[in-house]
C-alpha cells in the first residue's frame, strides 16, 4: 500500500492539471493580499477632514436635538402593539464618537478568521478539483485498465489513489495558509492594529489553519471518489458547481430550517469551532398581525465533525464498492 501510494503521489504531482491548480491558488492567494493592503490602507487626508466635519455635525445635532427625539419616539413606542421592542433598544440615543465616522482600522485578530475562512473555500474547491482529475482522467482515458493488469488488487489502487490525493494536496493547503496569516500579519502591523495579537489568538489561529487543512485534504479524497463515480473530470466538477449553486446557493433560502444539514455550515462549524446561523420565528399576534423575527443559532464544532466524518466515511464506502464490482472498461 505504501509503496503504490509512492507511485500515486509521483503521478499527482507530474500531471499538468496539479501544477496549474497549485500556480493558480498561489496567483489568487497573492491577489487576496492585495485587496487586504488595499482595504487595510488609511484614508486620505481628504477623506479624514469630511469624516471629521461628518462627525462634528452629528454630534452638534445630538447636542440640540437629542432630547426632544427621545421623547418623541418614547410617544411612538407607546402607541405600538404589542409585542414590540424594549423602549431601551428602540428610542437609544448614545453620543456619537469619533471612531464611528470614516474608515476603522484593520484588527488581525478580528479580520484573520474571516480571511482563514475563506482562503479555506477557495483550496478546498481547488483540492475537490485537482482530485476529481486525478481519478476521473483514468476512467475517462481507459488507463485505469492498465493499471489494474498491473495491480489487480482493485481495493487497494483505490485506497491508495485517495490517499495520495489527500496527502499531497495537505502541505499546498498548509503553505497556503501560512503566507496568508503571516503576509496578512506583515501588513496590518504596518497599516492596522495588531495590538491584541496575543499568544492565545495564534493559537486560536494555528488551530483554526490546522482543521482547515485536515478538511481539504478530505476535500481532495472526495474529489477522487467524485470523479471514480462519474468518471469523467467534467461531471464531477459538474455535480459540485451545481450543488453550490442550486442547494447551498438558491435552495438554502427557502429550507430556512434545514441550514444545520448543508454542508457549507458543518464545513465552517469545524474550521471556526462553532458557527452561527439565523432562522425566521414567525408568529401572528393578537390583532391579526403576522411578525418575523431572526433567530440566532449556534451549529457546534462537534455537529460539523460527525457531519462531515459521516459523510467522508460513507462516500469513500461507495466509492470503494462501485470500484470493486464495476466494470471499468465499460
Amino acid at each position: 500500500m505504501i509503496r503504490l501510494t509512492k507511485v500515486e503521489l509521483r503521478r499527482l504531482t507530474a500531471r499538468r492539471l496539479t501544477v496549474i491548480g497549485v500556480l493558480g491558488v498561489l496567483v489568487i492567494t497573492a491577489l487576496l493580499l492585495l485587496a487586504t493592503w488595499f482595504e487595510a490602507r488609511p484614508q486620505s487626508e481628504a477623506e479624514q477632514r469630511s469624516s471629521q466635519a461628518q462627525y462634528e455635525a452629528a454630534h452638534r445635532y445630538w447636542e440640540e436635538h437629542a432630547d426632544e427625539d427621545r421623547v418623541r419616539c418614547t410617544e411612538d413606542w407607546q402607541k405600538q402593539p404589542d409585542p414590540k421592542p424594549s423602549l431601551e433598544e428602540l428610542c437609544s440615543y448614545p453620543e456619537p464618537t469619533v471612531d464611528q465616522f470614516g474608515k476603522p482600522r484593520m484588527v488581525f485578530a478580528e479580520a484573520m478568521p474571516e480571511l482563514l475562512l475563506g482562503t479555506s473555500y477557495l483550496l478546498v474547491f481547488a483540492a475537490f478539483l485537482i482530485g476529481a482529475s486525478f481519478v476521473g482522467a483514468e476512467f475517462s482515458t481507459g488507463a485505469i485498465g492498465n493499471w489494474l493488469t498491473f495491480e489487480p488488487r482493485r481495493l487497494r489502487v483505490y485506497g491508495s489513489k485517495l490517499l495520495a490525493a489527500a496527502i499531497g494536496l495537505a502541505p499546498v493547503a498548509a503553505v497556503v495558509l501560512a503566507i496568508v496569516l503571516f503576509g496578512t500579519y506583515l501588513i496590518v502591523d504596518q497599516l492596522g492594529d495588531t495590538s491584541g495579537t496575543t499568544g492565545k489568538v495564534w493559537g486560536d489561529l494555528v488551530a483554526t489553519g490546522g482543521r482547515a487543512v485536515l478538511l481539504i485534504a478530505m476535500g481532495a479524497a472526495l474529489g477522487g471518489v467524485v470523479g471514480l463515480l462519474l468518471r469523467h473530470t467534467a461531471a464531477a466538477i459538474g455535480v459540485a458547481m451545481g450543488y453550490l449553486v442550486l442547494i447551498e446557493g438558491v435552495f438554502a433560502g427557502f429550507l430556512n430550517k434545514a441550514q444545520p444539514w448543508l454542508v457549507k455550515l458543518n464545513f465552517d462549524a469545524f474550521v471556526r469551532h462553532d458557527t452561527t446561523y439565523y432562522l425566521n420565528e414567525c408568529s401572528t399576534g393578537g390583532d391579526g398581525s403576522y411578525m418575523c423575527n431572526s433567530i440566532e443559532k449556534t451549529l457546534s464544532f462537534e455537529h460539523g465533525a460527525w457531519y462531515l466524518g459521516i459523510l467522508t466515511v460513507v462516500l469513500v464506502l461507495l466509492g470503494g464498492a462501485v470500484f470493486y464490482r464495476r466494470d471499468v472498461s465499460s
